[in-house]
């Protein structure tokens, strides 16, 4: 049987080619580089003063870069080429992105402490993202741990950190102000903490459904989509709200399922 793809055959003077790969393989490929095409497009659109399709875009990036490796799992197309390319494009979309955006929406009237803020998070989102990776190839962690991420993931912290742009296109009244923009600058260097930090955040990855609550559930996901799709900046800010009063809840969950695991906890683990 022929293999999937021959692998590298010189080509001339030039390097070595890949050919025939299947189309299965590139299709997660093709997600994370639409990813990126619409973090990008997110600042283009920021910095024109578009603000709510800037918001938009990055959302759908962090929508897009969240399942590409997924889909790559499930068509059993993971590589290392994917995997470097969906690394390069979690710093884009979930550090680069909504710092900018946020950054030319409010924080640039708080002036250098505005910038400082900025930085910080998207340094801090590359950081959380090289300890994923790293914690990924750990083998010996406890089981029960890989049910928690450390600290707040890069995705959520691309929708806290946007929380600012959510209230004021409530249209409540608010304008982006010098005040309101050093109030912004210290949730979004609050946020970049949350992201370093040693926090256990429940991740849900081991949930099972009962079979008589699947389709009470399905019906509550498809009522969420169509309040994000009918009020948006509601939806978003109240989700925010609600993942932040969860983080508390997280916490208590992992040191009780500590104690019961009979393993000391360090201090830093609880917060």
């Amino acid at each position: 049987m022929a293999p999937p793809f021959k692998k590298f055959e010189a080509h001339g003077g030039g390097g070595p080619r890949i050919r025939e790969i299947p189309m299965r393989m590139v299709l997660p490929n093709l997600v994370t580089v639409l990813a990126i095409c619409a973090g990008l497009s997110g600042i283009r659109f920021g910095f024109e003063g578009r603000f709510e399709p800037a918001v938009v875009m990055v959302l759908l990036a962090a929508f897009l870069d969240g399942i590409d490796g997924r889909l790559a799992r499930m068509l059993k197309a993971t590589s290392k080429f994917g995997a470097q390319m969906d690394s390069l494009a979690d710093i884009v979309n979930f550090g680069v992105a909504p710092a900018l955006v946020l950054y030319a929406f409010l924080l640039d009237r708080a002036g250098s402490p505005g910038w400082i803020a900025a930085l910080l998070f998207t340094i801090a989102c590359g950081m959380r993202l090289a300890r994923f990776n790293v914690l990924d190839e750990e083998l010996d962690r406890p089981q029960w741990q890989t049910e928690y991420f450390v600290g707040v993931p890069a995705p959520a912290g691309a929708v806290l950190v946007m929380l600012p742009l959510y209230l004021f296109f409530l249209r409540l009244g608010l304008e982006p102000s010098r005040l309101a923009a050093f109030i912004a600058t210290g949730f979004t260097i609050l946020v970049a903490f949350l992201l370093v930090s040693r926090l256990p955040v429940y991740s849900g990855k081991s949930v099972s459904i009962p079979g008589d609550r699947v389709l009470p559930i399905i019906l509550a996901v498809v009522l969420y989509v169509l309040l994000l799709m009918t009020y948006p900046w509601y939806t978003l800010t109240a989700s925010v709200a609600g993942y932040l009063v969860f983080l508390p809840f997280s916490v208590r969950a992992y040191s009780r399922r500590a104690k019961r695991e009979g393993e000391k906890v360090p201090s830093s683990d609880i917060g």
